[in-house]
């Protein structure tokens, strides 16, 4: 990995003795492992993004209230005070959406949205699934964006979709329709007067060279989106992403791009093939802001959203699936 990224430390003193405390050796996802390389001080950031007060985390907060966990809610709290993105559900996204955008409306905030129903989603795998055809697509889209209405929005467009199209996965007679699917999806997204559209372009441990990703994308709609997204459910640190980005920008006319640093604290788990699925030892990554001091990167996102399972391996449940303590092992290894 490239050098570390440092930033002070300006927690509140009383989370700051919260999250020392120690947490049994027992519970899944605080597994001692060092850290990687990229391992970075945490801090807390002022943001513009809606922050959910029914959260998973926020739940999870009061479930253990209630148990008389309370050294662990009172930790969890560095998780839920910030904003995640909201993944609406495939078969009919409006009501999530719905909330998300209204309720950020009564806070002057903007809501973050991941836009996860593409055919043949995922290629099959953990996150398998996504629209029957087509026409259900092009419907799911027409309805996302309906429901965001003069809202102001960021969607992250279909995580993985185009780097599934450049490593193979996707099998070539879906491409065609993909790109199409696509480029109309950005289309209609950009048609809302306050949407924000960035489409996912994989994370530096995936396509190897940035380059292989600028023409798929440009298929795709990149000339419209304002962006494009890097690291969306991965590990990578700030670091080596933010270079990433910066080449893939140069191959495609300097176009912006995002970071997903809901995970990375830590850096990636090295070694091991299954390091994208549930690794030990990761901790929560630069807090959610537009403050960035990078001209081309818009904003810092936590677009997975912390605590929610990869899939079923290391003990975990399927993906998507809340994880509580996974995500108090993301809280506990925060550096700082």
């Amino acid at each position: 990995m490239s050098g570390r990224r440092i930033r002070t430390l300006t927690a509140l003193m009383t989370l700051a003795l919260a999250l020392g405390c120690k947490t049994p050796a027992s519970q899944a996802g605080a597994e001692s492992t060092p850290p990687s390389k990229g391992a970075q001080a945490w801090q807390r950031k002022q943001t513009d993004f809606w922050v959910d007060p029914a959260s998973d985390a926020a739940r999870q907060i009061r479930q253990w209230e209630r148990e008389g966990r309370t050294e662990d809610a009172e930790a969890l709290k560095l998780l839920a005070e910030q904003a995640v993105a909201e993944w609406p559900s495939g078969d009919d996204p409006v009501p999530d959406v719905k909330t998300a955008v209204t309720s950020a409306a009564k806070t002057n905030s903007t809501a973050v949205l991941v836009a996860y129903n593409i055919p043949h989603r995922d290629c099959g795998q953990h996150s398998g699934g996504g629209a029957t055809d087509g026409g259900a697509y092009r419907a799911y889209i027409d309805a996302f964006a309906s429901a965001i209405g003069d809202h102001p929005a960021i969607v992250i467009l279909e995580p993985d979709a185009v780097p599934h199209i450049v490593d193979g996965c996707t099998p070539g007679q879906y491409h065609d329709e993909r790109y199409q699917l696509l480029k109309e999806a950005v289309d209609r997204l950009r048609a809302q007067s306050g949407v924000k559209v960035y489409l996912d372009a994989g994370n530096p441990g995936w396509i190897k060279d940035p380059g292989q990703l600028a023409e798929p994308l440009r298929r795709s709609g990149m000339a419209v989106a304002d962006g494009f997204a890097l690291n969306v459910s991965n590990f990578h640190t700030d670091d080596d992403v933010i270079v990433y980005g910066r080449k893939l920008s140069e191959s495609l006319d300097g176009k912006h791009f995002v970071i997903d640093s809901s995970r990375n604290g830590n850096g990636p788990l090295t070694g091991r093939a299954d390091a994208w699925c549930n690794p030990p030892g990761r901790a929560l990554g630069t807090p959610p802001t537009t403050d960035t001091g990078d001209p081309l990167l818009d904003a810092y996102l936590w677009i997975k959203r912390p605590g929610e399972s990869d899939g079923e391996c290391r003990g975990g449940p399927p993906a998507g699936r809340w994880w509580a303590e996974y995500a108090l092992g993301l809280v506990r290894n925060v550096q700082r």
